[in-house]
């Protein structure tokens, strides 16, 4: 499993790369850039429940990242509150929160993680997470294009802007995921 589990690691690094370019494309222009940074470590608190119970890491932080992403989603609605001042807020209160749970020998890992083979059947969720994200991308790519541009125009176009907000939010924090290993 190792030679092929190296190749499936190198293989998924590449699909990684072009869904976080997609995304990371909107980031940019939406001015979130540096979110992927913060997002990645509200995960934290999952992993170290993941290291502390004995399951799988990305099990873990995969399930906080969904709650941080709807806690961000339902802080950004608020019109006094931008996304960044919503990832800033979710985020301080998961790196306190995780770095508590987190037992010391598991933290170095769970900040820098590694690189190592994957299995065949991770190598196919992962291929399938890219997918979904790539074709998220290009299927709302307009609304997303006209919501950067012109929020009211968007909604008087009939986009639903909160629906499109958490499905760029859940496409974000699902390409941070896959990063993640």
């Amino acid at each position: 499993m190792t030679e092929s589990g190296t190749v499936y690691s190198i293989i998924l690094a590449f699909l990684f790369a072009v869904a976080a370019g997609l995304v990371g494309s909107f980031a940019l222009m939406k001015r979130m850039i540096l979110a992927a940074d913060v997002i990645s470590h509200v995960a934290l608190p999952g992993l170290g429940l993941a290291f502390l119970w004995h399951f799988n890491p990305l099990l873990g932080g995969g399930a906080t990242l969904f709650i941080g992403t709807l806690l961000i989603w339902e802080l950004q609605k608020n019109d006094s509150f931008s996304t960044e001042v919503s990832i800033g807020v979710v985020f301080a209160g998961s790196v306190a929160i995780g770095a508590a749970l987190t037992p010391k020998e598991d933290l170095v890992d769970a900040f820098f993680g590694k690189f190592e083979p994957i299995s065949g059947f991770t190598f196919v969720i992962g291929v399938l997470t890219v997918a979904l994200i790539v074709s998220f991308i290009f299927r709302y790519k307009s609304a997303l294009i006209l919501n950067l541009f012109s929020p009211e125009l968007a909604a008087a176009t009939g986009i639903k802007l909160n629906s499109l907000n958490l499905g760029f939010l859940l496409a974000f924090s699902l390409t941070v995921l896959i990063g993640l290993r």
